[in-house]
């Protein structure tokens, strides 16, 4: 029986990231505007987000970036989503603590040639 985790905080780095790679983890890769990416993490009911080690998000230019960074924690999949710009521009919250987008996004393959 493996050891279960502890709960997902809302910031994490690649480097604890392991902690939380197991059966539960889901890695939604969310597009944003201009072709960047933000990585967001769901695990046993709680986001989180990828971070630099200073605590700001970690930003990719591409999806490439991105396997490149989770492929050696073997994490080999993820789904991808894309931000509704148009919450903001009429007022909504822009953070949500659920993702409804995961049954609608795509799911991907993580591999680096």
């Amino acid at each position: 029986m493996s050891p279960i985790s502890p709960p997902l905080p809302e910031r994490v780095t690649l480097e604890d990231l392991p902690r939380w790679n197991d059966e539960n983890l889901i890695v939604e890769v969310n597009s944003l505007d201009m072709g960047y990416y933000i990585v967001r993490l769901h695990h046993r009911g709680r986001l989180g987000r990828l971070v630099k080690d200073n605590g700001e998000t970690r930003l990719f230019t591409g999806t490439q970036w991105i396997s490149r960074a989770l492929l050696p924690l073997g994490i080999t999949k993820g789904v991808l989503t894309w931000a509704d710009v148009y919450d903001e521009m009429v007022g909504l919250p822009t953070t949500r603590t659920r993702t409804p987008d995961l049954e609608h996004g795509t799911r991907i393959t993580f591999q680096t040639r």
